[in-house]
């Protein structure tokens, strides 16, 4: 039995993007997504088919229930709803999306819907280059806008952008409709604070129509350590934190960019389009929690790190093993202690509730067809990665808002791999082989069952 009860309105779930598990590529009216014209590999699939929850929600939403699950975060796909993204708005795609949530609400489950999470219209891809363009920027707070208009009556917790400091990383010319370019560090910068902007204005949307609605912003939280007493180590380590951490959940609380951040701009004279009038709109900014993913810990070794690179790319190069810590066969450190760090670190900083809403372990599963996968790996790490989330609370004093797996119900990794499994519940296909996609609950369903039923109190 777990030592400490969680609140009554603690909150304990799943989280999904819409193109990892809907499919329905081309039905219902939906556009092109810079993700429906991406090719299939030998070690990844295409993206046309997904889970398809977009035809079996019902089923998926049972099982989630049967977890005792209360909420379910998901994302709305701009170019179902908006085919072009700046264009027309599509009824039927919006009609589903309406009745996913009605759905949710009759199980208990409450929604959480994420605005954007990688998969840029193609047409704003291909005549904008996605986030490089304020047109883009324009047209998502146009999309956002009609999205609040259509369903905060029936949601209430909403981010923007999924993972919003990959934005300020290289992963940023793969997730922001990036279709052409140099792949430059001004680039990267530029989509950067255009996402912030969007961001900043749908906060202040929120804010100002709509008093039962929580907005914030989310990180991939880079949780890291100095490899090393080395003061160059702990030094890096520290820059990792205030560009990739403290930049944005400065900006998200408080409304303005961290002050090194900026400065390392003047020094380095980047120019990120940054215009009269943006602080303003920046300043606006007021998160109602920081909501985070968070699945490992990294190392840095200084050593390792270019000179005069820009300290958002450290990683990059820094990175090295940790040899205190397990990992799984990508290399994802275990370190649930890293997740009661990140948790008790950012509510201390901040004072601002805290909400993990990604947090799980991928791993290589094959079904026999007949037996239930035997997932205690994955029982275990959630297991220590509650217990951790507990101890931020009832120790360190941490205000945290609830507790959200990742793809619970088997999806496809974003790379494509479909052989990377974090779920609780097994989908019978494979990269290149639809199978029948059944559902089958694997070991850790009941563990899943038994921990969420009882808010906690039972772990074991």
């Amino acid at each position: 039995m777990s030592k400490s009860i969680m609140p009554p309105s603690f909150f304990w779930g799943n989280s999904v993007s819409s193109m990892q598990t809907e499919g329905a590529w081309d039905e219902g009216g939906k556009g092109l997504s810079v993700y429906d014209v991406r090719e299939a590999t030998e070690k990844t699939m295409d993206w046309h088919d997904a889970i398809d929850e977009y035809h079996r929600y019902a089923e998926d939403l049972d099982l989630m229930q049967q977890m005792n699950m209360n909420m379910y975060r998901i994302q709305i796909s701009w170019s179902r709803v908006n085919p072009k993204g700046d264009g027309e708005w599509n009824e039927e795609g919006i009609a589903y999306y309406s009745d996913l949530i009605d759905a949710m609400l009759a199980r208990g489950i409450e929604p959480m819907i994420c605005l954007y999470h990688f998969d840029m219209p193609l047409h704003l891809a291909k005549g904008y280059n996605g986030f490089m363009a304020r047109h883009t920027v324009d047209a998502f707070v146009a999309y956002s806008k009609e999205m609040l208009a259509r369903f905060s009556d029936r949601v209430k917790y909403w981010i923007t952008f999924n993972e919003h400091n990959l934005y300020f990383t290289d992963e940023v010319f793969e997730i922001s409709g990036y279709h052409s370019g140099a792949r430059t560090l001004e680039d990267m910068y530029r989509i950067f604070h255009h996402t912030m902007l969007a961001h900043a204005q749908v906060d202040a949307l929120v804010h100002e129509n709509y008093r039962d609605v929580k907005i914030g912003g989310m990180l991939a939280v880079a949780a890291c350590y100095p490899a090393t007493s080395k003061p160059e180590d702990v030094f890096a380590n520290r820059q990792i934190d205030e560009f990739l951490n403290n930049n944005l959940n400065d900006a998200f609380v408080h409304g303005h960019y961290s002050r090194e951040v900026l400065t390392y701009v003047a020094n380095n004279n980047i120019d990120w389009d940054f215009q009269v009038g943006d602080a303003e709109i920046l300043a606006k900014m007021h998160a109602d929690f920081l909501s985070f993913s968070y699945y490992r810990t990294d190392t840095i070794n200084a050593d390792l790190i270019p000179v005069g690179e820009a300290p958002n790319r450290y990683l990059n190069t820094g990175n090295e093993k940790n040899r205190f810590l397990q990992a799984n066969e990508w290399d994802w450190t275990i370190d649930p202690l890293g997740f009661r760090t990140m948790i008790s670190t950012m509510y201390a900083r901040y004072h601002v509730p805290v909400f993990p809403i990604e947090n799980g372990i991928g791993w290589r599963e094959d079904w026999d067809g007949t037996n239930p996968i035997a997932d205690d790996y994955r029982i275990a790490y959630h297991r220590e990665h509650i217990q951790a989330m507990q101890d931020a609370m009832f120790i360190d004093g941490a205000e945290v808002i609830g507790y959200l797996g990742w793809g619970l119900i088997d999806i496809p990794s974003s790379h494509a791999d479909m052989e990377k499994r974090y779920g609780a519940v097994y989908v019978n296909r494979s990269n290149h082989d639809l199978k029948d996609m059944r559902r089958v609950p694997k070991k850790s369903f009941e563990w899943f069952k038994q921990a969420y039923g009882s808010n906690g109190g039972d772990l074991s």
